[in-house]
């Protein structure tokens, strides 16, 4: 969140007229060669380095620099109204407690009071130290998805530098030289996608000639060499030798190195060659290494850019304890951490008082963070991310097939076939189970599997690595590789760059590791040709999809919601089954109320002259009342308002006049009709009419349409209404077989009760434990040192119940249940199904329109005889119970409803309660129906109380 405030005073910089740069970022942006992503991050650095002189974040923040809150606005006590006057870094840390949430609410409350009620029991400065690490030197994270072009913004960096630098030699806010580490895990997949800095067009950031010039001033050395330089007797570090090439001195400018944070700088760094313990061999490999690490140290005016940062994290301590040591040189420049996901694998906990901590899984000296979601269809493909509970099988059977059918003729900038990747998480599964899958699958679809299928894997005893396959992973991106379907084990989840890749199958938990299922599940997101609407296709298993969402949130501060609602439709797959076979539920017969209208006319001849004249033709203006609010969402104001139709806002002549109200008849009155009564209809015009301009309005001051209605009315006869109300027999299944499909493919698949995995126990029978014992248990375990006490609940009969009868029998025709709202959910599970638990009672829901014929027809009485339609009405829920010949016998209808709802169905409910009712059970002759209505203002053992006293009310 800190990030929020720096970003706040930078475009307050930019804007101002102490901004130095804004000529140099707008060549930039006319060039339209860097990503909106690229371009903030730019404008980040550009003011860190300028407008705040290259300081560590702990003096800046401390200082003041991105203080933006006025202090003699704010309702606080004096005492920390003088603190926060006196003290700028205690004013920063205010602002940053009361940053806003994404839903508004205050970020760290606790924070903000202790500060408002104890302002002297924090050390302000000491708490921004602890906070970005006790670090001396300017250690700054910028975080960017992938896809986003870390590595071209790293070159964009390097060209700046040295661009002012040369400007400007003597500003040591800007690097000479720099150093790019890479985690060591990842040396395979992210050493040769940093060596693309090479290839980065300076020309996007800077104009000619500058751009060339310092593109022939950069000199490279990637430090991989392992072994000790042979024949070497002044230096034994072969990777120390390179940089010795160089003269290291401070006219040395334009070096950048490539290397391996942990491999090449970190090794062996905590050990101390005076001990007795270490061999000969390892003094002198330790000797080694400290000799490249001093090497290091003596590069001028050196900037470390750390590559996926959060790995770097790992070993945080090691590389502080290096970095700060070369930080000790008088002209060490910085550190810059790139990451697209900057968090901690725990939280950090730092102490603001002795009672207060602040933990933070972020990574807290982030300076710029551009969320994932935003990149969606920006410089990312469209995701569709399918979320199944069903087996791997099922789910690799299913994304290969959409794949294919969505895919297989996709192919991309320079003839590119699209691919798609599918983690298997062992060896043996890849090449006994997913292989001969997919084989079969590509087979089907007229493919050759040998030709179209990658295995890529490092190999065991079993199965050796593939032959070719390296090779052939590094061609997939060409149009040399004709492979469609890549098969991967441990390898693939991070920084791989295939652009072609558009699909990716997760199909089971240890697919990959599940703290990197979002690296890995995001790897086919890379769009391939620029600004192009692109589409990708992810499928995975429920327990990755728990673990993605949570990361989502942990990490980008979004969910696979946001992310779907950002490039098209998320989906989950939700299996369906009919249980008619197993409740036999007959349809329901009941009356339904049908009411029919005719007209007969009453008076044929009226007094036209003399209707025209009565004062009761003319209609005020209809007034809304207009409230006025400010930006802060405060009303300032209320006025009254007329009402005015937008063609009655225009000038009108007579005769358009009378034309509108004929043409406004619908057919019911003729233009003969009218011009027999011209004069008195001028009176009429000439008096809700003012002349401006030579043309003639209509005035302001009245309802222009219920005037042309009253006229229309006197040349219509008058018309009685007649009524005819009919009672009408009526079948209705509550469930039609023929619109239950299989799947759902939903993006809210927390609205379906129950979950998929309660639906299976339920559709394959058996005896399973209850729910609530399962908890238990599961509990227990996890608790350990329990195995006693777990068999005696095990082994007890009362903790089973029956899945192919007992209270299933009673409910559920169809499984899952789709739900309209929480209320229903928990009404559902947490009261209805208790109570018809020992009852000889039956519960459905009924609330789908889609499958169910059980619709009434509801009207509203008015008078004794007149009728108005409100429409059709799907109840909730229907408890019944059946009869010796099992047929229906009794039927209580419940409704719930949401107070904000209540309103509109207040009409309704009268309907059922006072009309459908009788009227059904006159024609049964008993009480056939009852209706109950649940609101959820009601708490729930209230809701429970209410419902069982109708229960005992109704049924025999």
């Amino acid at each position: 969140m800190f990030y929020k405030l720096i970003q706040q005073k930078r475009d307050e910089w930019f804007r101002s007229d102490k901004c130095t740069v804004r000529g140099f970022l707008q060549y930039i942006v006319d060039k339209g060669k860097m990503r909106d992503a690229q371009i903030e991050a730019i404008k980040t650095y550009l003011y860190l380095k300028i407008a705040c002189d290259n300081k560590p974040l702990w003096q800046l923040f401390s200082e003041g620099d991105f203080l933006s809150i006025d202090i003699n606005n704010m309702p606080l006590t004096v005492r920390s109204r003088e603190v926060l006057t006196n003290n700028n870094a205690a004013a920063t840390l205010y602002e940053y407690a009361c940053l806003k949430t994404d839903d508004g609410k205050i970020f760290f409350p606790e924070l903000k009071k202790t500060i408002e009620t104890e302002p002297d029991s924090i050390e302000y400065e000491q708490v921004f130290r602890d906070i970005f690490y006790g670090v001396t030197y300017p250690d700054y994270i910028f975080s960017l998805p992938m896809g986003a072009g870390k590595t071209y913004l790293m070159a964009a960096f390097i060209y700046i530098d040295l661009y002012f630098s040369g400007n400007e030699p003597d500003n040591k806010a800007f690097a000479k030289n720099f150093m790019i580490l890479a985690p060591s895990g990842l040396k395979t997949s992210i050493l040769p996608s940093i060596k693309t800095i090479e290839d980065f067009d300076p020309t996007w950031i800077l104009p000619e000639p500058a751009a060339s010039k310092i593109r022939n001033e950069i000199m490279f050395e990637v430090l991989d060499e392992q072994k000790t330089a042979k024949k070497s007797n002044l230096v034994r570090n072969p990777n120390a030798q390179k940089i010795s090439h160089h003269q290291l001195n401070e006219s040395l400018r334009g070096l950048v190195t490539i290397t391996n944070a942990e491999k090449v700088i970190l090794n062996k760094v905590d050990k101390d060659t005076s001990s007795n313990l270490f061999s000969e061999r390892e003094r002198k490999e330790i000797n080694e290494y400290n000799e490249l690490r001093s090497t290091i140290a003596k590069i001028p005016r050196l900037a470390i850019f750390i590559d996926e940062v959060h790995h770097a994290s790992d070993g945080d301590i090691k590389l502080r304890q290096v970095v700060n040591k070369w930080a000790k040189g008088s002209s060490f420049n910085c550190v810059l951490g790139f990451s697209g996901t900057p968090y901690l694998s725990s939280a950090d906990n730092v102490a603001i008082t002795a009672t207060l901590p602040m933990k933070n899984k972020n990574l807290s000296n982030v300076v710029y963070y551009y969320p994932l979601v935003d990149g969606i269809d920006n410089f990312l493909k469209c995701p569709t991310i399918k979320i199944s509970d069903g087996g791997w099988e099922d789910i690799v059977t299913r994304g290969v097939e959409e794949f294919l059918t969505k895919y297989k003729e996709t192919t991309y900038k320079g003839n590119i076939p699209a691919k798609q990747a599918i983690y298997c998480g062992k060896i043996e599964n890849l090449e006994e189970n997913v292989y001969p899958l997919v084989a079969e699958i590509v087979s089907r679809h007229g493919m050759n599997p040998s030709e179209v299928i990658l295995k890529y894997h490092d190999g065991n005893k079993k199965y050796p690595a593939p032959t070719g396959a390296s090779a052939e992973f590094a061609a997939l991106d060409t149009s040399l590789s004709k492979k469609r379907i890549i098969l991967l084990v441990q390898i693939g989840k991070e920084g791989w760059d295939c652009k072609s890749l558009t699909s990716v199958i997760l199909p089971q938990k240890g697919a990959c590791p599940q703290n990197m299922v979002l690296q890995t599940s995001c790897r086919c997101l890379r769009q391939v040709v620029r600004h192009a609407h692109e589409t990708a296709l992810i499928w995975m298993n429920s327990d990755n999809g728990k673990k993605l969402n949570k990361e989502l949130q942990l990490q980008q501060h979004t969910s696979i919601t946001a992310i779907n609602n950002a490039g098209g439709k998320g989906h989950t797959l939700v299996n369906r089954y009919s249980r008619m076979d197993k409740v036999k539920l007959p349809p329901i017969t009941f009356v339904q109320l049908k009411v029919s209208w005719s007209q007969d006319v009453i008076e044929q001849q009226r007094d036209v002259e003399a209707e025209l004249r009565s004062p009761g033709i003319m209609v005020p203006a209809r007034t809304d009342l207009i409230r006025y609010m400010d930006v802060r969402g405060n009303y300032t104001s209320e006025d009254l308002m007329a009402v005015i139709n937008g063609n009655d806002a225009l000038p009108v002549t007579f005769s358009e006049w009378a034309h509108e109200i004929v043409k406004e008849s619908m057919g019911t009155m003729t233009m003969v009709e009218i011009k027999k009564h011209y004069p008195i209809l001028h009176d009429i015009y000439n008096g809700i009419t003012e002349e401006h301009d030579g043309c003639r309005w209509l005035s302001p001051k009245f309802n222009h349409a219920a005037i042309r209605a009253n006229i229309r009315r006197v040349f219509v006869p008058k018309r009685r209404i007649t009524t005819k109300e009919e009672t009408i027999p009526q079948e209705a299944a509550i469930l039609t077989i023929n619109d239950l499909r299989d799947t759902i493919d939903t993006d809210k698949p927390e609205t379906y009760f129950p979950n998929q995995e309660k639906v299976k126990q339920i559709v394959e029978g058996g005896r399973q434990l209850k729910d609530n014992v399962a908890e238990i248990v599961k509990s227990m375990k996890k608790a350990g040192g329990m195995d006693a006490a777990i068999k005696m609940i095990v082994d007890n009969p009362d903790s089973y119940e029956d899945m192919d009868g007992g209270i299933y029998n009673r409910t559920y025709h169809y499984l899952p249940y789709h739900f309209d709202s929480s209320l229903e959910t928990n009404y559902f599970s947490q009261t209805l199904l208790s109570i018809i638990n020992d009852r000889k009672l039956e519960v459905y829901y009924n609330g789908d329109d889609t499958l169910t014929d059980f619709k009434i027809r509801c009207y509203e009485k008015k008078g004794s005889h007149d009728w108005r339609y409100l429409g059709g009405y799907v109840p909730d829920f229907l408890m019944l119970s059946r009869n010796g010949d099992n047929a229906i016998d009794q039927v209580l209808i419940i409704e719930t409803k949401g107070e904000g709802y209540a309103a509109k169905f207040k009409e309704r409910k009268k309907f059922m309660s006072d009309t459908f009712v009788a009227m059904n059970n006159k024609a049964a002759g008993y009480p056939k129906f009852e209706y109950l209505y649940i609101e959820d203002t009601l708490k729930p053992d209230e809701r429970e109380r209410q419902t069982l006293e109708a229960i005992k009310k109704f049924f025999k």
